[in-house]
């Protein structure tokens, strides 16, 4: 008899393993679903003005989701994928870094887009179609979309290597969501960022649902429980409460920022719409898990707060005729938006001008030339 053999057909007692149930980490929040204020609310010193700032920059977030969905629907954009119930997350986390901190998005990052002044057009752009991106990444210091599932963290990581190189205290945010966290690029992204004690700051919007894949299918244990495998500090906060996010991105930030290496932020929210436009999610989603996430919605919570603290209803007036004039102007931007010449094309392939494409640059515009001529 083999040595597998007895190995196999031992028969002795059975030692059990070493995994223990983990204890997941108290979500931290500020802000009821009512607007009431929590026990961590109350110790501290509420901004009313962060907090309407904040409120504005969310409201302006929904609207342009409301008309870049009615735009695409009409023909006039090939695609969109809505944030919807997802600003306060953005909102309240980008507000917390310095304008000169590096972001890297995934493709929903339309209210964190918004708030470092990148415009309805420049965002339209990818999804009508007429460029790979609408902006300048380094005059935002924020990178263009990523349509690939989780590689921004990898390039984020990347990217804070050169911000440790120039010993800079630059933060790196990386942005993505629960599905993504599954990805090998997200894993690998964690794990150098850990090694090489990098200055990136991850992100994750846990929207509860991959397309249609939702988070206890996905994972065993919490995404802030996973971070810690990888030796990064990890913050669990209520996603839909701005104030909360806020206050611990600012925090999560400022360890980063001391040298300390990369941490996790972990914002549990809600994708109200479908995965995109292309998506219909009732045929994997119970009506009364909406219900009961539309009554946590970021926008109804923050006004109830604001109201309650003495905010007055010509402010909130005042905002709904500017987001819908925000709205408006956005689906006129969009409509301006003009096709691409395709000779551009040519210019874009090498960063500096390059012999052979500009050669072939100027033989297409005279083919096209030829062309016009004959018809």
């Amino acid at each position: 008899m083999n040595e597998l053999a007895v190995v196999t057909r031992h028969t002795g007692p059975r030692i059990p393993p070493s995994v223990t149930a983990p204890v997941p980490l108290p979500i931290i929040r500020f802000v009821n679903p009512d607007g009431t204020l929590t026990e961590a609310g109350r110790s501290q010193e509420i901004d009313t003005d962060l907090a309407r700032a904040l409120y504005r920059h969310m409201t302006r977030s929904r609207a342009l989701d409301r008309e870049a969905l009615a735009l695409q629907r009409q023909g006039q954009l090939a695609l969109w994928l809505m944030s919807w119930g997802q600003e306060a997350a953005q909102v309240g986390s980008i507000a917390a870094l310095r304008e000169s901190d590096m972001v890297f998005p995934s493709y929903r990052e339309h209210a964190a887009a918004l708030y470092r002044d990148i415009t309805p057009a420049q965002l339209f752009a990818q999804w009508r179609g007429i460029a790979h991106s609408g902006w300048d990444s380094q005059k935002h210091h924020f990178h263009i979309y990523s349509l690939v599932l989780g590689t921004q963290a990898l390039h984020a990581t990347g990217y804070a290597a050169g911000v440790k190189m120039d010993r800079s205290d630059e933060v790196v945010t990386a942005y993505f969501g629960d599905g993504a966290s599954s990805q090998g690029d997200v894993n690998e992204a964690l794990n150098w960022a850990a090694a090489g004690t990098l200055p990136v700051l991850f992100f994750v919007q846990n929207n509860q649902w991959a397309i249609s894949t939702p988070p206890a299918v996905q994972m065993r244990t919490t995404l802030t429980q996973r971070a810690a495998g990888f030796g990064l500090p990890s913050w669990h906060v209520d996603g839909n409460d701005a104030l909360a996010v806020h206050a611990v991105t600012r925090e999560a930030a400022a360890w980063v920022r001391s040298g300390n290496g990369p941490a996790l932020i972990e914002a549990e929210t809600y994708r109200m719409a479908g995965h995109s436009s292309s998506d219909d999610p009732t045929r994997y989603r119970n009506p009364d898990e909406f219900s009961q996430w539309e009554a946590r919605d970021p926008l109804l919570r923050l006004e109830a707060l604001l109201k309650a603290t003495g905010t007055s209803r010509s402010f909130f007036d005042e905002l709904d005729e500017e987001a819908q004039a925000f709205a408006s102007s956005s689906r006129e931007a969009c409509l301006r938006l003009a096709d691409p010449d395709l000779a551009d094309l040519f210019e874009s392939v090498y960063a500096e001008p390059h012999p052979v494409t500009s050669r072939e640059r100027e033989q297409f515009i005279a083919f096209r030339a030829d062309l016009e001529t004959e018809h």
